[in-house]
């Protein structure tokens, strides 16, 4: 081995160490969330022993993560919530033949459909002390397309409530200052 002899793999370490990734921090917000969930599974299994219940855990640093938190803390609040899925449908074209030689060949395919939902739907569909509440999701540089705002409007002159979530820390305290604990 040559001195001085770079590697691939030397280089692949570096750029490793290069890139360095922010850690997650907890809000208290999602630290609550976490308490909330914990308490609710002691009152559902009385009978189990503290020990053996999992502690339930969250995050909010994705869209997901932060839908999923979103929802569980309506629900462990005593409403309804769910996801609304809008993504559409995808379709198979895939073809099989024999070509001229005869062995068998794939081409294969795929291309999505629009669903039969309302362009611009929010991410999470609830009902609050009976009211309506609509939840968009955005994270980071996620914004809000012109269809989602157009839904915004229609759902706010039907007398319902739309919220932009970006952290579940000020999802939290959007819902304090419009449901009052």
């Amino acid at each position: 081995m040559k001195k001085g002899t770079t590697y691939q793999s030397d280089t692949f370490f570096e750029q490793i160490k290069d890139s360095k990734k922010v850690n997650y921090r907890k809000s208290e917000a999602v630290k609550l969330l976490e308490a909330l969930a914990d308490e609710a599974a002691r009152k559902r299994y009385p009978n189990t022993p503290q020990h053996y219940l999992a502690p339930r855990k969250f995050r909010d640093d994705t869209a997901n993560a932060l839908t999923q938190c979103i929802i569980q803390f309506i629900r462990l609040k005593g409403g309804q919530s769910e996801i609304i899925n809008s993504t559409g449908r995808r379709i198979d074209t895939q073809i099989t033949f024999c070509d001229v030689i005869g062995c068998q060949r794939t081409i294969c395919g795929t291309h999505w459909i629009n669903n039969s939902g309302t362009n611009g739907t929010s991410d999470v569909s609830a009902t609050i002390a009976g009211r309506s509440v609509k939840v968009e999701v955005k994270i980071g540089a996620d914004r809000q397309s012109e269809a989602q705002k157009q839904y915004q409007q229609s759902i706010e002159q039907a007398g319902g409530i739309y919220i932009v979530a970006s952290s579940f820390e000020k999802f939290l305290t959007w819902y304090n200052l419009t449901f009052k604990p």
